[in-house]
């Protein structure tokens, strides 16, 4: 029996020895592992730079010459822009490997060492400037400082980077499809991307040169303006003109950070401000439907005029029209989009950059990362066809732009529909966040119009940023105004709070009803924003019942208020989890917003609960078409 005893205490302790080994090995992998990943995350400059250098600026003239306005400041350019004798990598190994060093420096680098600056290095780009996500396969990419678990945004990624991480004072990138704009609203810093054609891009590379721009970053407004001063020459006394902000309110429906609050702050800084008109409201798909004659040869003709929504659908069936004379859609789109702007910045890209690089792409089939490889292919295999019409679309947008701004007017808009994505990501992931990145950025892009970036602050911990876009050639006027504000701006990010909760009590049922029974009415007879109203004060009554929020949000669909529908379907799910038209109508804002894979899951559970419904059905087959 002893004998036992003992035996049975022996093996106790070797389980209990084996049990501490492993977990006390298991605490070491998971410490080495977390070791690694800061040790990764906080790599040297953040993995901003290719080259690191310093390029002295040229000396102050002799009195009477006026002061450098650049003296004493530091900038980055990012691996695209030309010095003498560095070779320019274009983001690629094998392309530094082909080309020789530079034998001129390009002309906006020039400018910045006249001014007084001190160039300290080259940074990182993505591959040929191709993507917007500032992801490298050669390079890494670069670590966000605001959230380093996620993409800093790109092209120009390591501009961004530089400058958020307080690298030095402000850098240069360039701006095609929001190379300069998305990474700056991803790391939540000022940029400006000039009017097209007002900076030099000579000893610049091209991608296209119908979109490309020279544009910067920086962390303060004055900064900003000073580099704008230098590359646009601007004149220093201009006119004084009262401003008019126009909001474009149906953009802000692709924006996760709801309107209100981007409003809120704009609105609350300039009311104290001299010299701004009361702000107006768009819907800025229906105004350029109704006001660019080449768009109308691509609309359905049962397509509302009237209705926003109808237009933008109804150009996403000009763009798959389009798309089937060309062998595929760059950067890898899904077929429905719901909007033609796509069809003005990736058609006329793809030619130019066809144009540009296609015998160096075929002699020396360059490594290049998956995505990369797609875009490229499709750039190369692209066709003539349709390039006229699309020039058209372009040179009309400008003019319809310039028709609603005339010489005072400044369009408000989200700078990116989403907060940066993870690195990373699954590709479908990458690619939805992407494409709707590029439905805003393209209106600039496509238009020539000039477009300033300002961060707001921060919203559920990410990034949040507005754009304020002018008329061709209004830079001064742009940048003045972003100088006029931005104090008073800062001011308000802080103090502007969320929107009072809706009331929340159980009484008064029968009033309640009686409202939801009007909203009905008012939603039969399309009074829409009376059906609103009446749900509303439904609510208010008794915010427990997840018909009205459910009711609430089929009208918010007519009115193309596709989030605030979204955010009601959202809550009558929580308060009743078998609500089929709550599902049915989420995954209708969703997909309205170009959330495909969450609209489909939408769908998807709306024919758990109804195998037979037909809306359900056919919604999750078109969407997984989509998905291919």
């Amino acid at each position: 029996m002893n004998t036992v005893k003992a035996n049975i205490t022996n093996t106790r302790m070797w389980v209990l020895v084996i049990g501490v080994t492993v977990a006390v090995g298991m605490v070491a992998a998971a410490e080495t592992r977390r070791r690694r990943r800061r040790k990764a995350m906080f790599k040297e400059d953040f993995g901003a730079f290719v080259q690191r250098f310093q390029i002295l600026p040229f000396p102050q003239p002799p009195p009477p010459a006026a002061k450098q306005t650049l003296a004493g400041l530091t900038f980055a350019i990012n691996d695209i822009f030309e010095l003498e004798e560095y070779v320019t990598g274009f983001g690629n190994p094998d392309w530094a490997r082909t080309h020789e060093a530079a034998e001129k420096t390009a002309v906006t680098v020039t400018a910045l060492l006249k001014n007084g600056a001190l160039c300290v290095g080259k940074t990182v780009i993505d591959e040929l400037a191709f993507g917007v996500s500032g992801e490298n396969m050669h390079y890494g990419a670069p670590i966000n400082p605001e959230m380093p678990a996620h993409v800093p945004g790109g092209s120009s990624s390591g501009s961004a980077v530089a400058v958020a991480a307080e690298l030095v004072d402000f850098a240069l990138g360039t701006d095609t499809t929001g190379c300069i704009r998305i990474p700056a609203a991803f790391c939540g810093l000022l940029s400006y991307r000039p009017s097209h054609g007002a900076v030099s891009m000579i000893g610049v590379l091209p991608n296209s040169q119908s979109l490309d721009t020279v544009g910067w970053l920086a962390r303060d407004p004055s900064i900003l303006l000073r580099v704008g001063n230098a590359l646009l020459k601007l004149n220093t006394v201009e006119p004084r003109r009262a401003r008019r902000l126009i909001f474009a309110d149906d953009l802000f429906q692709l924006s996760k950070v709801p309107k209100q609050k981007a409003e809120g702050v704009i609105s609350k800084a300039i009311e104290n401000l001299s010299g701004y008109q009361p702000q107006q409201h768009i819907n800025f798909g229906q105004h350029i439907a109704s006001n660019v004659p080449s768009l109308k040869g691509f609309l359905d003709q049962s397509t509302n005029l009237h209705n926003g929504t109808s237009i933008l659908k109804a150009l996403s069936s000009a763009m798959v029209s389009l798309q089937r004379c060309c062998a595929s859609i760059a950067f890898d789109m899904e077929p429905h989009f719901h909007s033609l702007t796509f069809l003005c910045i990736i058609l006329p890209f793809r030619h130019e950059f066809k144009t540009n690089h296609e015998e160096w792409v075929k002699s020396v089939e360059p490594k290049l990362a998956p995505d990369v490889s797609d875009n490229v292919l499709a750039a190369i295999n692209t066709t003539h066809e349709n390039l006229k019409a699309l020039y058209d679309i372009r040179k009309e947008l400008r003019a319809c732009i310039k028709t609603l701004l005339k010489d005072n007017g400044i369009l408000v808009i989200p700078t990116v529909a989403d907060p940066p994505w993870k690195l990373n990501s699954k590709k479908w992931d990458a690619v939805e966040s992407h494409n709707r990145a590029l439905i805003l950025s393209s209106i600039a892009s496509m238009s020539g119009c000039c477009q300033v970036t300002i961060p707001l602050g921060k919203y559920d911990g990410c990034p949040m940023s507005v754009s304020l876009i002018t008329f061709h050639g209004g830079d001064k006027f742009l940048l003045d105004t972003l100088l006029d504000m931005y104090s008073s701006l800062k001011e308000q990010i802080n103090l502007v709070s969320s929107p009072a909760p809706l009331q929340d009590t159980n009484e008064n049922i029968d009033d309640s009803e009686l409202l939801k029974e009007k909203g009905n009415a008012a939603y039969k007879g399309n009074q829409w924003n009376k059906a609103v109203n009446y749900y509303s004060e439904a609510i208010k009554l008794n915010g427990e019942n997840a018909t009205y929020y459910s009711n609430r949000a089929a009208a918010y669909l007519q009115l193309g208020c596709f989030q605030k529908a979204e955010e009601d379907c959202n809550k009558a799910i929580s308060l009743d989890k078998k609500n089929v038209k709550a599902y049915l109508r989420r995954g209708t804002a969703r997909e309205s917003l170009l959330f495909y894979k969450d609209a489909a899951q939408d769908f998807k559970h709306a024919l758990v609960l109804e195998p037979q419904n037909k809306v359900a059905s056919d919604a999750e087959k078109r969407l997984r078409k989509l998905m291919g």
